[in-house]
C-alpha cells in the first residue's frame, strides 16, 4: 500500500525547511481570528492540524482552552516541547477521523492545512468533523491559499542554504493541485526527496463543500489585516462561519 505524501512530508526536515515561521507571527494572526471567531474568555478551541503549535500555543497563552491535533509524531513532539508550561492538550488524530470530543467554541484550520487528497469526499469528511466538534454556536475559521495568487505568482524553483544543508523547490500546477517537490541534500548523505500538494480550491467550492459538510461561510477575508477578498490579488482565503442552521445574533 503507497504511503501518501503527508506522512512522509511532516518529519524532521520539515522543521527545517519551515522553520522561519515564528510564533510572533502567529500572535499577531490570532489576535485578529479572535475577534472573527467573538471568542468569550476561556472559550474551548480546537486548532485542526496543528503542526508545531505555533498557533494553538498563542491561542492558549491568550486565555482559551486549546486542543490541538495532528497526524505527524513529529510536529507533534516539537509542539510538546514548545509548550513549556503544558497549557495545550495534545492529540494525534488523521483530519478525516477526528475523535468524539467536543463540543468547541471554535474550530480552526491554519496555514492551509485542508487540500490534501485526491477525493472531494475527504475533503467533506474533514468539514463534517469540523461541524461536529463544534458547539451550536460555535464558530469555525479556515485559512487557505488563495488560488488566484498562487497561479500568478508561483515560483517554479528556489534554492537556498541551511547550514551545510541545500534546499530546493521546484513548484508546478497540475491536474488542479499546486505541486511542490522539494530536495534535501547534506554532504555524505543521499538526498532526501518530499511532495506537498494542495488541491486549488476557490472560494465557491469552499461554500459548496461547506454545505454538504454541515457548515456555513459567513465572512471572507483576504489576509489577516481583514482586508476584503480578492480572487485574483489577496494573500490569502480566510472564511469564518458557523455550523449550517445554527442562529448567531445575524449575519454581519
Amino acid at each position: 500500500m503507497t504511503t501518501a505524501w503527508f506522512e512522509e512530508s511532516f518529519g524532521e526536515d520539515y522543521l527545517i525547511v519551515y522553520k522561519h515561521r515564528d510564533i510572533s507571527g502567529a500572535q499577531a494572526e490570532v489576535r485578529n481570528m479572535i475577534r472573527w471567531l467573538e471568542l468569550p474568555p476561556g472559550a474551548a478551541v480546537f486548532d485542526l492540524c496543528c503542526g508545531m503549535g505555533r498557533h494553538a500555543l498563542a491561542l492558549a497563552e491568550a486565555g482559551y482552552r486549546v486542543t490541538g491535533a495532528d497526524l505527524s509524531d513529529v510536529l507533534l513532539r516539537e509542539a510538546r516541547r514548545l509548550d513549556v508550561e503544558q497549557r495545550v492538550t495534545w492529540l494525534k488524530s488523521d483530519m478525516r477521523e477526528l475523535p468524539p470530543i467536543g463540543p468547541f467554541d471554535a474550530v480552526v484550520n491554519l496555514f492551509t492545512s485542508f487540500g490534501y487528497f485526491d477525493a472531494e469526499d475527504d475533503h467533506i469528511r474533514v468539514l463534517r468533523g469540523m461541524a461536529r466538534l463544534l458547539a451550536d454556536d460555535g464558530k469555525f475559521i479556515i485559512d487557505y491559499l488563495n488560488p488566484g495568487a498562487v497561479i500568478r505568482g508561483l515560483v517554479p524553483r528556489s534554492q537556498r542554504q541551511d547550514g551545510p544543508l541545500t534546499i530546493i523547490e521546484t513548484r508546478a500546477i497540475e491536474d488542479g493541485f499546486v505541486r511542490k517537490r522539494i530536495v534535501v541534500s547534506e554532504p555524505g548523505r543521499e538526498d532526501r526527496h518530499y511532495k506537498e500538494q494542495v488541491r486549488l480550491f476557490g472560494l465557491e467550492q469552499f461554500r459548496s463543500m461547506a454545505a454538504a459538510g454541515g457548515l456555513t461561510i459567513e465572512q471572507v477575508y483576504g489576509g489577516y489585516d481583514g482586508s476584503a477578498y480578492d480572487p485574483e490579488h489577496s494573500g490569502r482565503l480566510i472564511m469564518v462561519g458557523k455550523k449550517k442552521g445554527s442562529v448567531q445574533g445575524g449575519e454581519r
